[in-house]
């Protein structure tokens, strides 16, 4: 594996524990992370109670390349929709109770900074 490669993975990887954290800090239980199908990954699922949030993690160093939140495009958005929809299915899951968010991270040397887009379109 390349450093750089290895670099990003352990990068993205901060990035989705400071996802975790966020979330059991607002009282979410986390039930899976990384959950993969053919169809497309969903970063993190987390619940509390009957409410079921799918989430995907955009994590940056800077903005050079702009927000992570605008690297959510449409075709990360259905994919992670199909994802969402073959897992509901598998557990029994009611449309109502499935909410597909997008949490943005920016994580410098010294600090981060975590906007939540809960129901992102």
């Amino acid at each position: 594996m390349t450093e750089a490669k290895n670099y990003r993975q352990h990068f993205g990887r901060s990035g989705e524990d400071l996802a975790a954290s966020f979330f059991v800090d607002k009282g979410f239980i986390i039930v899976d992370r990384n959950w993969r199908c053919r169809l497309g990954e969903i970063d993190l699922i987390v619940r509390n109670g009957d409410e079921w949030r799918f989430v995907e993690v955009k994590t940056r160093s800077s903005l050079v390349f702009g927000f992570p939140e605008e690297s959510f495009t449409r075709r990360k958005r259905e994919h992670l929709y199909r994802a969402i929809e073959v897992y509901a299915n598998k557990q029994g899951i009611g449309p109502a109770q499935i909410h597909a968010d997008v949490l943005a991270i920016i994580i410098n040397d010294k600090a981060f900074d975590v906007r939540w887009y809960p129901d992102a379109e």
